[in-house]
């Protein structure tokens, strides 16, 4: 599925989306729309081939967790199309951009706008933290480091299968403190998993506060290059970096893309919120209207009306 509108369109569209949905519902996890924008935008406009969603468009609700008696049990993962040979798989790590995640989704016309208004309900599958049945999603991944495990796994049987399609994570920098990434990255170097890549979103933020005061990681770029991944570097809001660093050469090993951010890119007003800004709820309704009026501003359109 192409879409007629750019990545840079679609980018600005999901952080439009995003920000009304937090200021009509008291919060939402709006600085990693602000980070990851482009990223998924990208990812889904043009670096991933993916075939045309074989989902339903509004959601449907939860139909209970996967069990070999439970036949009405789906995953959200045909939102991204048919799982088969040829086409890319996509492995979405971070459950807590799920918001991200579905405005993607709609801005790219694979789920309507409808089944945002499922958002973190009662018996729904649009859920606030992602999991195996959200739009978009084929397993729970949570932000516990198992994403990366997953894709390999998926690469590694795709690669002994002789698939032409390649599976691709996109990730956030919190996971890089968990110890099962860096065995991932050192098993996909060892069993040379060239069909393996993956896209980070580097914001330095997590839930309590920033990164480096929490448990600072260092040199990511030197430690992946050192399990022997091929790493590069980017600004992760410039989508002509991207492109060029997905064509870098890496034959035989994973490609690690990590993308710099910015928290409230696009968002300028979140500035007085740093560095807590993992999920942004209003303190009062003044802040509300303050926030609704200088964001709105930022982003091109009226303020929202709620």
């Amino acid at each position: 599925m192409k879409n007629i509108l750019s990545s840079e369109q679609i980018a600005l569209g999901i952080r439009r989306r995003v920000f009304e949905h937090c200021i009509k519902n008291n919060g939402a996890y709006l600085s990693q729309a602000c980070s990851s924008a482009e990223q998924l935008a990208w990812l889904y406009n043009e670096a991933l081939h993916l075939g045309d969603s074989i989902a339903p468009s509004i959601p449907d609700e939860f139909q209970g967790v996967p069990s070999v008696s439970n036949k009405n049990y789906k995953t959200g993962a045909g939102y991204n199309g048919p799982n088969t040979k040829d086409y890319d798989r996509l492995i979405f790590a971070p459950a807590h951009y799920a918001l991200v995640a579905y405005a993607t989704l709609i801005e790219v016309g694979r789920m309507s706008d409808e089944g945002l208004s499922m958002f973190n309900k009662d018996g729904s599958s649009v859920e606030i933290i992602g999991a195996e049945h959200s739009p978009g999603m084929e397993m729970h991944n949570g932000t516990l480091g198992i994403g990366l495990s997953t894709a390999a796994g998926i690469a590694y049987g795709r690669k002994l299968n002789n698939e032409k399609g390649e599976t691709c994570v996109f990730m956030s920098d919190g996971e890089l403190q968990e110890g099962q990434i860096w065995e991932a990255i050192q098993a996909s170097v060892y069993y040379k998993l060239d069909n393996l890549w993956a896209i980070i979103d580097v914001n330095e933020q997590q839930v309590d506060g920033a990164m480096a005061d929490v448990l600072d990681i260092g040199d990511i770029n030197k430690k992946i290059n050192s399990f022997g991944a091929k790493c590069i570097e980017i600004d992760g809001h410039d989508i002509d970096a991207m492109r060029q660093a997905k064509n870098e050469k890496h034959d035989g090993r994973p490609l690690i893309i990590l993308a710099r951010t910015s928290p409230y890119k696009g968002m300028d007003f979140l500035k007085t919120r740093f560095p807590r800004l993992h999920y942004v709820r209003f303190k009062s309704e003044d802040e509300r209207n303050k926030m609704n009026k200088e964001i709105s501003k930022e982003l091109g359109i009226d303020p929202i009306i709620y």
